[in-house]
């Protein structure tokens, strides 16, 4: 997994192609406009999903990874903790190929805290937990950049 900011995207240069594509997706569009849903920027290789919450207690959220897709999450509006840890840390659930999403059970590892403009890049062996209250319950907006793993 990655942290990192919008502004310093020149220090991700290292990154492939496919991956930095979101930067500049993000440059180019008003994401913040975006009403919720999925856009598809390349067909099923990359798209973006547009989505608003509350935050809520650590107990009332649920653990994620995927096994096709590199999730890119963007913070436009709100803040959140994620919390993450490694699959091979975790007790794994169920696995829905329908909508590439892995159910997991486990601690914590980390909590990274999303501010606008903040993203962490969450690779597929990389288990996240969204939607955790940072410094108070908000509404928040962010765009869940989808990229295609290479089979």
């Amino acid at each position: 997994m990655i942290f990192g900011n919008l502004n310093q995207a020149q220090r991700y240069a290292f990154l492939p192609e496919k991956v930095k594509a979101f930067f500049n997706y993000v440059q180019e569009h008003d994401l913040l406009s975006y009403e919720e849903g999925s856009y598809k920027i390349n067909g099923d290789e990359f798209f973006v999903n547009v989505n608003e919450y509350d935050t809520v207690l650590r107990e009332d959220r649920f653990w994620e990874a995927h096994k096709r897709y590199i999730d890119v999450h963007v913070m436009l509006k709100g803040q959140e903790f994620i919390d993450v840890n490694f699959i091979d840390n975790m007790q794994l659930g169920e696995y829905k190929a329908d909508n590439d999403f892995q159910a997991l059970d486990g601690d914590y590892k980390a909590s990274v805290k999303l501010n606008p403009g903040d993203f962490l890049i969450c690779y597929p062996e990389d288990a996240h937990r969204t939607g955790v209250i940072a410094d108070e319950a908000c509404h928040l907006k962010k765009a869940i950049f989808k990229i295609k793993v290479e089979d």
